[in-house]
């Protein structure tokens, strides 16, 4: 086991030697993939297919924050609708403009959510986000995976009726405008998605702040139960087309990953927990403090960091 938490500090150590150049590998790395999605799942406007274009656009979100990297997405999708259609164009530049307003209104900081999410559903594994985001953000994190699956829909529904809004020809604009209105809306998968997605997220992140042993991990499976009971539920009762043997399998693949991600964010040892008890003037303070494990290696290097301190002391005086 402690081989295990040695790899993990060696991760921690190099990403923190090189966090400048990784933070923007990684801004690269994931503005490439997103657009390249966006290309292969719509790509109607042929000079955004562009090999060079998704390159240049890519370095530019490398160097920039990484919010804009949402930004260049939702653009190439609208511009690719543009060329199918303006009618979807509009729609789809309205709807992302609402998600949008309501993202920086309410959860500004969970701009990975909105981009990760909708990823996540590509690579079949859409099940992982409202776990982690149940650990790391707080229960408004509900609202940007909401929005992550409401863009992936959109972006899909584009994509599959494609044929049927170019046959569209004969329609008024108004009667475009409903049908690709009610194909974004009216979605009974991505109803079912986004309401056990925002309430996974929720208890996730209410059991982890229990002051519990083993807080995290009884958030990570009651997430996973929970998901998988309303998806089941809601989905019978919406009538929509859930792959139950794809959920089972995306639900263990998502405990899978958050078992890695609590490897690296919450190592406790709950076997060395103390409670402390102090006063002042005011109040008494009753503090439980649970250790985080460190290998021995790092123990000792924290030690030598401490040694080093308390020589520098004595050559001061």
């Amino acid at each position: 086991m402690n081989s295990i938490y040695d790899v993990r500090d060696y991760i921690e150590e190099f990403v923190s030697r090189y966090e400048t150049l990784l933070k923007g590998a990684l801004r690269f790395f994931l503005a490439l993939i997103s657009l390249s999605v966006v290309n292969s799942r719509l790509g109607y406007m042929e000079r955004l297919d562009s090999t060079g274009i998704v390159l240049a656009v890519s370095l530019l979100c490398s160097l920039l924050p990484s919010g804009l990297i949402i930004f260049f997405s939702a653009v190439f999708v609208i511009l690719h609708c543009y060329a199918l259609s303006l009618e979807a164009a509009v729609v789809v530049t309205a709807l992302f403009l609402l998600m949008f307003l309501l993202y920086f209104r309410f959860t500004p900081k969970d701009t990975m959510a909105v981009l990760l999410t909708p990823l996540s559903f590509f690579v079949g594994m859409p099940y992982v986000m409202p776990i982690i985001y149940g650990l790391i953000g707080s229960p408004l994190s509900a609202l940007s995976v909401g929005f992550g699956v409401a863009s992936y829909f959109t972006v899909n529904y584009i994509s599959e009726s494609a044929d049927e809004i170019k046959a569209m020809t004969d329609a008024t604009t108004v009667e475009k405008f409903r049908a690709i209105l009610d194909g974004v809306l009216k979605n009974d998968r991505m109803t079912v998605y986004i309401i056990s997605f925002a309430f996974t997220v929720v208890v996730v992140n209410i059991i982890k702040r229990l002051s519990v042993k083993q807080s995290w991990n009884i958030a990570i499976l009651a997430g996973l139960a929970s998901n998988m009971i309303l998806t089941v539920i809601i989905g019978a009762r919406l009538d929509a087309d859930i792959n139950i043997a794809g959920l089972i399998l995306g639900s263990l693949i998502a405990l899978l990953v958050a078992a890695i991600f609590k490897l690296f964010v919450f190592s406790v040892d709950y076997a060395k927990t103390e409670r402390v008890q102090f006063e002042d003037d005011s109040y008494f303070y009753y503090v439980k403090a649970v250790p985080k494990i460190k290998t021995h290696r790092k123990r000792k290097a924290g030690q030598s960091k401490s040694d080093d301190d308390l020589r520098g002391s004595f050559k001061e005086e």
